[in-house]
């Protein structure tokens, strides 16, 4: 393998495509995830703050990292290299703002795609354009069972 991870998706199949056959699971779908955009260079999705809030109907923090981590994953499993699986071994989030209403939009780039880790930035922002929440998410490429 070269420094950059082979994707484990076939070649003629689309990100979309991987998302739909893949999903998100329960979670993501019970917390309102939906993948906008889905290519080799980034991943984007939108997850409504109403149904998510803490109890001062603030967006809650989890939910940023659910969020996060669902596009970081997601887009890890897609670069993955052929039998192996993407899994996280590490996430943080630094929350910058507050969002209250509307959808949330993340915006997921790899930071780097080694043969052995996955790292990507997930920037979290506003109906209005402004950060709420960046997190870094690093997962583990781990082989899979035979």
């Amino acid at each position: 393998m070269t420094d950059q991870a082979r994707s484990t998706a076939p070649a003629d199949t689309s990100g979309m495509d991987f998302i739909a056959e893949r999903g998100l699971g329960a979670l993501a779908d019970r917390m309102g995830i939906v993948v906008t955009e889905f290519t080799a260079e980034r991943g984007v999705a939108t997850m409504p703050v109403e149904g998510n809030t803490q109890p001062i109907n603030l967006l809650h923090g989890g939910a940023y990292v659910v969020l996060g981590e669902s596009l970081g994953s997601m887009h890890a499993n897609f670069h993955a290299p052929e039998g192996f699986v993407a899994v996280g071994v590490d996430i943080n989030a630094t929350h910058t703002g507050s969002a209250t209403t509307g959808l949330v939009t993340g915006v997921c780039v790899p930071i780097s795609l080694g043969r052995t880790l996955a790292v990507h930035e997930i920037v979290v922002t506003d109906e209005r354009g402004r950060r709420c929440s960046t997190v870094r998410i690093t997962n583990y490429f781990k082989r899979l069972s035979t």
